[in-house]
């Protein structure tokens, strides 16, 4: 596969803009705002969640609720912040009542993450829950089973952890996501990233 091939006439100027005008689902007709993504561009590490929510969906900006002050939270675990990542979703609007993306919505805008993920080239991708990972990792991805585990995804190092806001509902899943963290951090290591 090769889902992350740069295009050279791509800029982040004409992403954005693009992106902004999209209304290839029901989605663009409610959202408030875009939510593009947000961190370094030029990042060795990409965060990819599944949907903005309502905070996100208000203010424009991925993870800025109480999901994105527990992953901001977690970076620092870690040693990193936001600028040193990238971090975007699978969908740019906000899910009505903040429900799954739809398979036909994540088919809809799924070309905006992978232009995303080519301008950036990150040397590590992290999704952020089943669903990032069922759409980049394998479509039977068992958050519960394979969180913390390894795969190649078009030639990145990729691992799926619990999404923020799981951990906010089911806090018992904590001491396992740090560990995942420390496995991450490991592997940014190991990778002279």
């Amino acid at each position: 596969m090769d889902f992350f091939k740069e295009n050279e006439n791509d800029t982040w100027e004409k992403l954005r803009a693009d992106c902004g005008r999209c209304m290839n689902c029901q989605l663009g007709r409610t959202r408030h705002n875009l939510v593009f993504g947000v961190g370094n561009e030029q990042a060795d590490v990409m965060f990819v969640g599944e949907g903005p929510g309502e905070q996100e969906d208000l203010q424009g900006e991925p993870f800025v609720g109480p999901a994105g002050k527990l992953l901001d939270t977690m970076l620092e675990l870690i040693d990193l912040d936001r600028s040193q990542v990238y971090i975007a979703n699978i969908v740019k609007c906000r899910p009505p009542r903040n429900r799954d993306p739809l398979p036909d919505e994540q088919s809809a805008c799924i070309g905006w993450l992978t232009r995303q993920i080519a301008l950036v080239q990150p040397k590590i991708l992290v999704f952020l829950g089943r669903i990032a990972a069922q759409v980049f990792i394998k479509p039977d991805f068992r958050i519960t089973r394979e969180h913390g585990q390894w795969f190649d995804v078009d030639g990145r190092r990729a691992m799926a952890m619990y999404h923020p806001s799981a951990l906010l509902r089911d806090p018992s899943k904590r001491p396992e996501t740090f560990v995942d963290l420390k496995t991450l951090q490991r592997e940014i290591k190991d990778l002279h990233v």
